[in-house]
């Protein structure tokens, strides 16, 4: 098949939608299929098509954030329709609207959405649920990102995932082995390891978890902090971490976060994609959400019980400790997270793709 996708943005642009688009990609090439995406234009040294391991690329540039721009997507959508023309199929991530208008001129074309996450860090409005609603009912076929978009925005799956790793690829260090499984931490409690991932702003509670920090500080417990990311709250962060003397090293966006993994105790994340990750490396999670649907973002999933979960850093810092205090516990939900993990392949979530395309 010809798959055409949708996404607003990609690759060298970290995140995840960009990781779920691409190795999607990597599986149908491997499976002979051919796979184009179009994206944005994110940096103008870009080049406007090319092809990265067997992906082809096309860029559009739709110019700043107004009013205007959907006009300017759909007028570059138009310059690129033999796209939509030669694909056999078409899956839209996210950005339904950037197809709405060829929905119509290419009726009879197979057209599939992924719906990733929800919008920035508020509840979602009358418009953001009617621009799903659209989508659906345009679509063959949906798969949603979480079970709480059915509760949030009334979307009816066709399928529900939560993204993937790959545990076979994975290099575990020596001490991980033999732990069986278990997560082996420094004699001394003093030493301990955290790691942040994800983007610096108030959705991912990134001041939440420093606030953290610092009530452990001062009940005598002495660690360093990884910071993976960057956003609009990196300058407080930074700032906040020095005013704190929070030990925090600020490394911005990475593209292996796999080679920071395996020397963490504990992980502060609250994506999907940054739990499995987190999962697959035996890794204890630490997340925190700050409203409802943040709240169901995090529980209403099926690793729920392998993770905790915190609505603000004096329920953070009490799980802390209290999960640092109970090794059997700790080690038990380490052990059954990553049993789940080890399924949720690359391999099997394009399989996923693929019986929806085939699906009548």
């Amino acid at each position: 098949m010809n798959i055409l996708f949708f996404s607003r943005l990609f690759y060298p642009h970290i995140g995840g939608v960009e990781k779920h688009v691409e190795r999607i990609s990597l599986e149908l090439i491997k499976k002979n299929h051919e796979v184009t995406v179009l994206t944005e234009k994110f940096d103008n040294k870009l080049s406007s098509s090319e092809v990265i391991n067997k992906i082809s690329i096309t860029r559009i540039n739709p110019g700043g954030n107004d009013w205007f721009k959907k006009f300017r997507i759909w007028k570059n959508v138009w310059k690129n329709r033999k796209l939509i023309a030669d694909a056999d199929v078409i899956h839209v991530h996210d950005v339904f609207f950037w197809y709405l208008p060829f929905r119509f001129l290419f009726w009879k074309k197979k057209v599939y959405v992924t719906f990733h996450g929800y919008e920035g860090d508020s509840i979602p409005g009358l418009k953001a649920k009617l621009m799903h609603k659209i989508a659906e009912k345009l679509s063959r076929g949906n798969i949603c990102v979480g079970d709480f978009l059915e509760k949030w925005y009334g979307t009816k799956p066709d399928y529900v995932t939560y993204g993937a790793v790959e545990v076979s690829s994975i290099k575990y260090p020596s001490f991980v082995k033999a732990s069986a499984g278990r997560q082996v931490l420094s004699k001394n409690k003093n030493k301990l390891k955290f790691l942040f991932i994800g983007r610096l702003e108030e959705e991912t509670g990134v001041m939440e978890y420093l606030k953290t920090l610092v009530l452990l500080k001062k009940d005598r417990y002495k660690f360093k902090l990884t910071v993976l990311g960057d956003g609009s709250l990196r300058k407080k962060a930074e700032d906040f971490s020095k005013v704190n003397k929070i030990n925090a090293k600020f490394k911005g966006f990475v593209e292996n976060v796999e080679n920071y993994l395996p020397k963490a105790d504990f992980i502060f994340t609250s994506r999907y994609l940054g739990i499995l990750e987190a999962l697959s490396y035996k890794k204890f999670i630490f997340t925190h959400y700050n409203n409802s649907i943040k709240k169901d973002y995090l529980e209403i999933v099926p690793f729920a019980e392998f993770i905790s979960v915190s609505a603000d850093c004096e329920q953070l810092s009490l799980s802390i400790e209290y999960f640092l205090k109970n090794d059997k516990k700790r080690n038990k939900m380490i052990d059954e997270g990553f049993n789940w993990v080890k399924n949720q392949t690359w391999e099997n979530l394009t399989n996923l793709y693929i019986h929806l395309w085939k699906k009548e």
